[in-house]
């Protein structure tokens, strides 16, 4: 529900999805390269014993504890920090970035630095290339969803198919390219979860009274340890998808370029985030 703009909490007050405002990280707490890089908070500078901040942080320091030279641990960090921007560009409503995530600033784990004027909270400007990547795979994201009208929908999904569209607005996919049933959804959690949003099924209008009509996208998470096979669903024989993103990259530039035909299996790193776009016949 938080993915699709949380309908659970605002259209039953005839409010639309922008009164979802998303996010991962704010003003109090862990900053995203924080959010990443500790476990627990570490406020000692702040000479409140450490008691200051909240402990409820749901962080994740991937492996080790603060800054580290264990190069596994880094490349985690840095895909983790890109699969959280994305996820929150990618999802309905209006996604709120914290400002300094999309530069990397870290507070050294401490998650209350109000009382710090200086370099433990300042702005980091002078940016080294690592820093740079990010803040390119943050530009990237943010043109994806502002070009793609199913990622700014006005109206809340509806999980059908709309005006005898080949897609439902949304269906949610197992990795083997199926849509998820009853048992998917109340059975053993899983970590990987799969996306189809329908371009010729937002039912909207532009300013000028035209339909909106958009690309259909199909996005698959896994947050498991292990990579997994995901399969490109099919709707008729001559489908094919094109990957857009996938945040195992630098960027999330995908090294595939060529068209991948429905039905293909795809490999989806642990800890990763991928999407891709359904080509047309324009497209070929």
């Amino acid at each position: 529900t938080r993915l699709a703009g949380s309908s659970d909490l605002y259209e039953h007050s005839c409010r639309k999805p922008h009164a979802s405002i998303n996010f991962v990280t704010c003003h109090d707490g862990f900053t995203l390269q924080d959010l990443v890089s500790y476990n627990r908070k570490h406020n000692e500078l702040n000479r409140e014993g450490n008691r200051d901040g909240s402990d409820d942080n749901l962080s994740w320091n991937c492996g080790e504890e603060g800054p580290t030279r264990n190069q596994e641990v880094l490349a985690l960090r840095k895909r983790q920090k890109r699969n959280l921007m994305a996820t929150l560009v990618f999802s309905l409503g209006v996604p709120m970035i914290s400002g300094g995530d999309e530069l990397s600033r870290t507070q050294q784990g401490n998650n209350n630095a109000y009382c710090q004027d200086n370099e433990l909270s300042w702005y980091p400007w002078d940016l080294g290339e690592e820093e740079r990547s990010f803040l390119r795979f943050a530009r990237r994201v943010i043109a994806i969803r502002r070009s793609q009208p199913v990622f700014k929908r006005q109206n809340f999904f509806r999980g059908r198919s709309i005006h005898g569209s080949e897609f439902k607005d949304i269906t949610w996919l197992r990795t083997d390219g199926t849509e998820m049933t009853y048992t998917d959804w109340t059975g053993e959690a899983s970590c990987v979860l799969g996306v189809l949003l329908g371009g010729d099924a937002i039912d909207e209008l532009d300013d000028k009274g035209r339909p909106i009509i958009g690309e259909t996208l199909l996005l698959f998470m896994n947050s498991s340890p292990e990579e997994l096979q995901c399969i490109l669903p099919a709707y008729s024989d001559d489908d094919s998808w094109e990957l857009m993103l996938d945040t195992r990259f630098e960027e999330g530039r995908p090294e595939i370029t060529v068209p991948l035909p429905s039905g293909a299996a795809y490999p989806l790193l642990a800890h990763s985030l991928v999407l891709f776009r359904l080509l047309g016949e324009d497209d070929d």
